[in-house]
């Protein structure tokens, strides 16, 4: 009776208290997040040098946005840089997780090793990569920025050499979370590593897959300071209508090189950074709503396998 009194207590305490202890962190995500995003929004719709001379212009900025022809190749250079980074970063990923999951004389070692380039900043590591390439490509009389496939195959090893190990931590969690039981049951039956690997192992870890997708996919698409140190967009293509575009640009690149161009620009800028957060928003909600439905499916199936 009397620890059912002082638990009803400390609910009631918790419950009295809980606006001060929240009030600290709601001050600061409101000063530091919902603040300056509304204020983006605002300042996206008006001509501005400085924030404090905006002046209202509508609409225009967002018809610039969609009429910009180098707005749309960085759209679809990072959707199509993006595809192909998360594969790359994920199919060696899940590989060296699933070799690495075991102990044995030397793995903290490996696992260390390949976890180390995702401690390198994203400017130095492309300006190392740069001269990396170059190195390479002088060999044939080439450069990196001479041609955008090779600009755009740089991002992506540089990329993938830089996430892969993290991507593989979560993915050797992932596989010592499949319960040891299952596995045991199949070495009994004589299951081969192939099929303890797609009909066990697998379907334990989608929620694993699915949270290194969504975070790779999410980090390419946003990608930014290895883009400006690895090649700043280069090469420089002049349009018909003399106009020039960076054909290795990403999205966030875009932005920031629009906003450079001049005063008149930073408008537009701020319009193309509330779309592309639209953008993200939109890829990262997506998916999220697709992992709870697969979550779910896979869920119905093992109870279904239970009752069986």
């Amino acid at each position: 009776m009397q620890t059912q009194i002082t638990n009803s207590g400390v609910r009631r305490s918790v419950k009295r208290l809980f606006p001060l202890f929240v009030l600290p962190a709601l001050i600061c995500f409101l000063m530091s997040f919902v603040l300056p995003f509304v204020q983006a929004v605002r300042l996206s719709f008006c001509d501005f040098n400085i924030p404090k001379d905006a002046a209202w212009a509508g609409i225009q900025n967002y018809k610039n946005v969609f009429a910009d022809s180098g707005f749309w190749h960085a759209f679809l250079m990072t959707m199509l840089f993006t595809l192909v980074s998360v594969i790359a970063i994920n199919v060696p990923a899940f590989f060296l997780g699933y070799f690495l999951k075991d102990k044995f004389r030397g793995v903290t070692v490996f696992r260390t090793s390949f976890f180390i380039p995702n401690l390198i900043g994203g400017v130095v590591l492309g300006y190392i990569w740069s001269m990396l390439f170059d190195g390479i490509l002088s060999f044939f009389g080439k450069y990196l920025t001479e041609n955008a496939s090779f600009g755009f195959w740089g991002l992506v090893i540089m990329v993938a050499w830089q996430q892969i190990g993290y991507m593989m931590i979560i993915y050797i969690a992932g596989f010592q979370s499949v319960p040891s039981d299952m596995l045991e049951a199949a070495d009994m039956d004589g299951a081969t590593d192939s099929q303890k690997l797609f009909r066990i192992i697998l379907p334990n870890m989608l929620s694993t897959v699915f949270v290194c997708t969504f975070l790779t996919l999410t980090n390419c698409f946003k990608l930014f300071d290895q883009n400006l140190a690895l090649t700043g967009g280069a090469p420089i293509r002049t349009l018909a209508n003399g106009m020039q575009m960076k054909t290795t640009e990403l999205l966030a690149l875009n932005i920031y090189s629009t906003y450079n161009i001049n005063r008149y620009w930073h408008g537009t800028a701020q319009a193309k950074a509330v779309v592309f957060f639209l953008l993200v928003g939109a890829i990262a909600g997506t998916q999220l709503w697709l992992t709870r439905d697969k979550d779910g499916s896979a869920e119905k199936s093992k109870k279904g396998a239970a009752k069986a």
